[in-house]
């Protein structure tokens, strides 16, 4: 739509109040909103004001003030207000230049996307990423300098087989059993039903939805794959939806990527190609039906994957799931069909339409405008090197020995390793000005700061079971 449809949208619509949605630095979705009155043409192309000093990895207070600029195709009737609201997904300007915020996630998205282009290698990258979450019933966390506490619970949780329920009626999925037996055992269809509906009136496609594996609630939706920056968008407006119908609901979502011990934790397993005037570029005749061009792209997620986890697997959690002999693949090898490898090439369909492949170590905690564009860089750089991806790994790679994975390359063990990676591999992704030192420089700090060193400092409880006594 162009500004003078949203107008027109919004008046046919019942419109009462707009509001103005962006992604900050870390992936968590902001918003201010306006009587419907407040809108109008100038403000797609002058923007609104706000405060970026208070928004996290942005502006110091000296400098804050920040233009926001609503993307008029984005117009939807947000399903959650209870007065009839507008949704416009923004992007960020300084107020003095002009000139897009280096820091403004959907930007770096955006330039991406621009780069590709400009390469000649495509014209469009197709993203569908998978995320996985948990619907618990009740959560509850807290600290203080002599205590700290969690803790998570669900009505289908396999840990309340033996509790007082008025009456208990049974039917919780075993651990790593939840995937996927009918209700009464899957007492969530309903609710993700609902989600994938609401889905629907915001514009999302979505081509299925199921438990996962892991008992408690573990749910997965998938959507159908679009362009890079039009999926990041979809991604936010997923979580937004699945935490909004869980709440009214009385439930709660969570993309943590392993808020319970002992089960299979949440990832969003990532499916990516690359198509030029209409024609996908992947297929061809090389392994796993795909294209040289195909198995130079996995070459460049490979040689980049520890700096890549600093985007896709972006939080001290994420490291509770990517353990060596676990359920999520930490190994950097490549197979077809093959779930314990990094990289799978998906064998569903012989279809060139369908052929792609499946980066599996991202968790959904992730800031999707730049998982996505991290991952199309270090891609395009394989391409544009010619990195060759070695030999595929077609066994179950959980099943061999330490001796047969000796000259199997593995992802960091910890957030603090891929940041180290980070900071010394990234000349990739600053081609195209797409992501700035700024950027990367940003997201270090924050991330040494704010995450790393606060978990750090902390003992924790399993800490005291192994230590008190020493």
């Amino acid at each position: 739509m162009t500004p003078k449809e949203v107008l027109k949208f919004a008046k046919e619509s019942g419109v009462k109040i707009v509001d103005f949605k962006f992604l900050d630095l870390l992936g968590i979705w902001q918003h201010f909103s306006t009587p419907l009155e407040e809108l109008t043409e100038d403000v797609f192309e002058e923007g609104l004001g706000f405060d970026g000093s208070s928004i996290r990895g942005w502006q110091p207070i000296h400098a804050s003030d920040m233009n926001l600029i609503p993307d008029p195709t984005t117009a939807v009737i947000d399903p959650f207000m209870q007065a009839t609201s507008l949704s416009l997904i923004c992007g960020i300007v300084d107020p003095i230049t002009k000139e897009p915020y280096t820091r403004d996630p959907r930007n770096i998205a955006q330039k991406a996307e621009a780069h590709l282009k400009s390469t000649g290698i495509g014209d469009v990258v197709y993203f569908g990423p998978e995320p996985e979450f948990f619907i618990f019933d009740d959560v509850r966390y807290d600290q203080g300098y002599n205590y700290s506490s969690y803790s998570v619970d669900s009505v289908e949780g396999q840990w309340n087989t033996g509790r007082d329920e008025k009456p208990n009626l049974g039917f919780k999925p075993r651990y790593k059993e939840g995937y996927f037996p009918v209700p009464p055992t899957d007492s969530q269809q309903d609710i993700r039903s609902e989600m994938i509906l609401e889905m629907a009136r915001v514009g999302i496609q979505v081509e299925k939805q199921h438990h996962e594996v892991a008992t408690a609630g573990q749910a997965e939706i998938d959507m159908r794959f679009d362009s890079l920056v039009r999926m990041a968008d979809k991604l936010a407006w997923y979580k937004y939806v699945c935490k909004n119908v869980a709440r009214r609901r009385g439930k709660t979502v969570t993309f943590m990527p392993k808020p319970i011990f002992g089960d299979n934790g949440s990832g969003m397993h990532v499916h990516q190609s690359i198509w030029k005037n209409g024609k996908p570029l992947f297929a061809g005749e090389s392994y796993g039906g795909m294209s040289p061009m195909g198995l130079n792209y996995i070459g460049g997620i490979l040689k980049h994957a520890s700096a890549l986890c600093a985007f896709v697997a972006p939080t001290t959690n994420s490291y509770r799931r990517l353990v060596p002999g676990f359920e999520a693949p930490v190994n950097l090898a490549y197979s077809s069909r093959n779930r314990s490898a990094a990289i799978r090439i998906p064998m569903y369909s012989p279809s060139p339409k369908a052929k792609r492949i499946e980066v599996r170590f991202p968790d959904p905690s992730c800031n999707g405008y730049l998982a996505f564009a991290a991952m199309l860089m270090a891609g395009l750089d394989g391409i544009e090197n010619k990195i060759d991806p070695g030999e595929p790994l077609d066994k179950d790679i959980y099943a061999l020995s330490p001796e047969e994975l000796k000259g199997v390359p593995t992802l960091p063990g910890s957030l603090e390793g891929a940041l180290k990676a980070l900071e010394k591999d990234h000349e990739f992704l600053l081609k195209g000005d797409v992501f700035t030192p700024d950027v990367i420089e940003t997201w270090i700090q924050w991330k040494h700061e704010k995450e790393i060193n606060p978990v750090r400092m902390r003992p924790t409880a399993i800490e005291f079971s192994l230590y008190y006594d020493s």
